[in-house]
């Protein structure tokens, strides 16, 4: 194989990274030049992010890498212009009332679109049009192992834990169904195959795709969004088997068994809780602690490595350096306002740290 070595992952949610002219559809009246969003606190918030980006797997930088809170493909391009390797772009402008939009760049050394497919941006609506699951499918160059991206934004917390609750749940159920129709055969397709062990063996080929999910969920791994409604497991044990016959006269399942059956995710953030002061953004209005927001969410296939691709849950990581900790520990967000005036000398970064992640070939 050309390039065997692992590939590098990340996922960040770069908070606000919006352009300085007001938008027709976005509310983003604070991040104007009359505001002190200006071209030049602009420039800095961009160095601020290329510099933790560039800075990730020992200056190596990520070769697949998902952002959250961008306002458009502008302002994605303007950032993968400062990266390290350069990435390629992948983005389609969601509806959001705020404007703010996800994107998946990736390396064109290690990955090409699949054939035949584009990157498709699921709309969610709830009571306005809200940002969308940006879904990118993929191949592994030198190898053709298939890999599809589904980088996530669900809604905030804002107007309190339970009360917003309710919009995480309806997010969760569409990502639900588009990972389920990625693992399974629609129900036409099912039952027009033949009693044949191929045909058990296109089943389970689908069941063990590659799967990745990464994203600001707004939701910990424990959440009902996360563990009830995309059934994101808390361990190995939970995760659904292989496709099996109905009996060893036939090759294929019970038609009703198969239909109902519900893919199984793996959360590779468990590992990060229960921990002192770990997480990846400080929440203070429900409990003032450091929470696990930010997560990967992957597929059996993935999980096992039954279809050329690995991610082990040992590699996942939260990244903190000292340009984007504060002394406490938590996220230094990117202040360009002080009391609500422009500020001469902005600060910071993110009000998130990034998490990483090695995805190895089989």
């Amino acid at each position: 194989m050309a390039n065997a070595k692992p590939i590098r992952a990340a996922f960040w949610n770069v908070q606000n990274l919006f352009d300085t002219t007001a938008s027709e559809i976005a509310t983003d009246l604070e991040f104007t030049p009359e505001e002190g969003w200006t071209r030049a606190v602009l420039g800095k918030k961009l160095a601020a992010l290329a510099n933790v980006v560039n800075a990730m797997f020992d200056g190596e930088g990520p070769e697949l890498l998902g952002l959250c809170e961008v306002e458009n493909k502008k302002m994605v391009e303007q950032l993968a212009g400062l990266l390290k390797p350069k990435l390629r772009i992948a983005h389609v402008e969601s509806p959001d009332i705020r404007g703010i939009d996800t994107s998946p760049l990736y390396s064109s050394d290690r990955f090409q679109l699949a054939a035949g497919a584009k990157p498709v941006g699921h709309r969610v609506s709830l009571l306005y049009p809200t940002r969308d699951i940006f879904e990118v499918p993929l191949v592994v160059k030198g190898s053709g192992a298939e890999l599809t991206v589904l980088v996530n934004h669900w809604p905030s917390r804002r107007k309190g834990r339970y009360e917003s609750e309710p919009h995480r749940i309806v997010v969760a159920n569409q990502c639900r169904t588009i990972v389920q129709n990625l693992l399974k055969l629609p129900r036409g397709e099912f039952l027009a195959l033949p009693d044949k062990p191929e045909s058990l063996e296109k089943l389970n080929a689908r069941w063990n795709r590659n799967v990745l999910l990464m994203g600001d969920f707004n939701d910990a791994p424990y959440d009902r969004s996360i563990l009830s409604e995309l059934q994101a497991a808390s361990g190995y044990d939970k995760i659904e088997e292989a496709v099996k016959s109905k009996n060893k006269r036939t090759s294929l399942p019970e038609a009703e068994s198969y239909l109902k059956r519900q893919p199984t995710l793996f959360n590779c953030m468990w590992r990060c809780l229960g921990k002192p002061d770990a997480g990846t953004y400080f929440f203070s209005r429900d409990v003032n602690t450091m929470v696990v927001f930010d997560q990967f969410i992957i597929s059996r296939g993935l999980l096992y490595g039954y279809a050329g691709l690995k991610l082990p849950p040992e590699s996942v990581s939260v990244l903190k350096d000292k340009s984007m900790t504060t002394r406490s520990g938590r996220p230094r967000k990117f202040k360009f306002k002080e009391k609500g005036e422009p500020s001469s000398r902005p600060t910071g970064v993110s009000d998130h740290f990034p998490i990483t992640a090695l995805i190895e070939l089989n």
